[in-house]
């Protein structure tokens, strides 16, 4: 009898032990929208934990997380050499495999990003893997320095980190070489991340999926 209330014992505190675990493993993991949570820690960006699930900050009024899909409309439009183009304040929702607009960009001083790297204030090499964001996506510079893993169609991935913003509400002026505004589903990569991937430049534009690394 006194073997059996052992082992019980044991059994007990390896149960413990192995919820404790679990919880800690859940608790340190950063969740996207609807994602699991318990404390404003738990969820990405500037999504806030509401009845367990990371959502929308109504006292700021972000809407990363209903501003899914479809439902991401444009806030306005621009005029660039006579051409209309959309603006966005919004991007879809951040996912394990996020369907994007993988676009090329020149990071290095004089390319086609114009300023510097809103998140270093730094300009960038093209053998680095560094991509911008659009507006939505980079999320007030949530996700600066952070690592994204690209994922193409013909199988092969890679990892780049942010580094930008794809500005997707404002364009055609100096400070954006006077491109016209970002797409809201658009990831900007370098030359190395195109590299990476075995895509030909020449395309200029693909389709991939993303997610955070």
């Amino acid at each position: 009898m006194e073997s059996k209330n052992k082992n019980k014992i044991h059994l007990f505190s390896l149960s413990l032990i192995f919820n404790s675990i679990l919880f800690a493993s859940l608790s340190n993991a950063i969740s996207s929208c609807n994602g699991p949570c318990q404390t404003l820690n738990d969820c990405d960006g500037q999504l806030i934990c509401i009845n367990g699930q990371c959502n929308d900050d109504p006292d700021i009024g972000s809407h990363i997380c209903s501003a899914g899909g479809s439902d991401c409309q444009a806030s306005g439009s621009m005029t660039c050499a006579d051409k209309s183009y959309p603006t966005y304040t919004c991007s879809p929702p951040v996912t394990s495999a996020t369907t994007a607009k993988l676009t090329l960009n020149n990071f290095s001083k004089g390319g086609d990003g114009g300023a510097p790297s809103e998140c270093d204030e730094d300009y960038h090499d093209p053998t680095e893997s560094v991509v911008a964001l659009s507006t939505g996506w980079y999320n007030g510079g949530s996700r600066c320095g952070q690592m994204i893993r690209i994922s193409a169609s013909n199988g092969r991935s890679t990892t780049a980190k942010v580094v930008d913003e794809c500005d997707s509400r404002n364009g055609c002026d100096s400070e954006h070489a006077y491109q016209p505004p970002c797409r809201n589903d658009v990831v900007d990569g370098s030359d190395a991340v195109w590299g990476a991937l075995g895509l030909d430049k020449s395309l200029g534009i693909v389709d991939v999926t993303w997610s955070m690394a």
